[in-house]
């Protein structure tokens, strides 16, 4: 399935079905798995590792060394899972010494000129919009959706199930399950719709409102709204996700809501 005008090292390990298309280049230290299709121009480099039935559209650059000055040349990979769609001209850099590698998960899809910097992980199941660009050492949790030419700082944790609005420039941790957006970035409201599409039901969302309600809504810093959530709501995965997200924020969770 190899066209004779494409490059791929003999040290490469390619299943028998992977598609490459003319003029891509695939270094030594490189694996992709069965199903996966490699558009033309496209330049897998070392340390590379794709998944299952993925899609690698034209110009895309997967591998690419850090941008970053700490790093010394150490091995390190970027691995991507099963059955993602990654667009034109993405870029996604392999890991330092920091964590090692850097990860996309299954049923991702990265749209053209996205950039996923060094040490970054994305979840499962996440879409992530035109031009955003995701600094090192980012977090972002499955079922997560960032519109087009989002910006991401670096070591900022993105939730599960959250959406962030284009243009957003993230430079503050988000819960999950919320929208988020505006200037600074700044918590919107819950994610009811996404939530509904992944079969969360009325109950549950209404559970979800009220723990941001005590977050955002009642005038309590966020020490004094967890007690205050432990103490009188019940238990719940959704409920504790949020609690711990927040008690393990290090660059801390973006501001409440602010009429405009």
């Amino acid at each position: 399935m190899k066209q004779p005008l494409a490059y791929v090292h003999p040290e490469a390990k390619i299943a028998d079905n992977v598609v490459i298309e003319p003029f891509v280049t695939i270094d030594k230290n490189v694996v992709i798995e069965e199903g996966t299709r490699i558009g033309s121009n496209a330049t897998i480099l070392e340390g590379t590792r794709i998944g299952k039935n993925c899609t690698v559209f034209p110009g895309a650059v997967i591998g690419a060394i850090p941008q970053d000055l700490k790093f010394r040349g150490e091995k390190t990979t970027v691995e991507i899972g099963n059955n993602t769609t990654i667009r034109e001209c993405v870029t996604i850099n392999r890991g330092t010494a920091a964590k090692g590698k850097t990860i996309v998960g299954d049923n991702c899809l990265l749209m053209a000129y996205v950039h996923i910097a060094h040490d970054s992980i994305v979840g499962n199941n996440c879409i992530i919009g035109n031009a955003t660009q995701i600094a090192g050492e980012v977090v972002i949790d499955d079922y997560a959706i960032l519109s087009g030419l989002v910006a991401v700082h670096q070591f900022v944790h993105i939730g599960s199930h959250v959406m962030v609005s284009g243009g957003s420039l993230v430079r503050k941790d988000i819960p999950p399950f919320v929208k988020a957006g505006r200037e600074p970035v700044s918590y919107i409201g819950v994610n009811s719709i996404g939530l509904r599409r992944r079969e969360f039901g009325n109950e549950k969302i209404r559970e979800i409102q009220d723990v941001y309600r005590y977050l955002y809504q009642k005038g309590m810093n966020n020490f004094t709204a967890l007690e205050a959530i432990e103490a009188e709501m019940p238990a719940s995965p959704e409920r504790d996700e949020i609690i711990l997200f927040v008690k393990n924020s290090k660059r801390g969770i973006m501001r409440g809501y602010f009429p405009e």
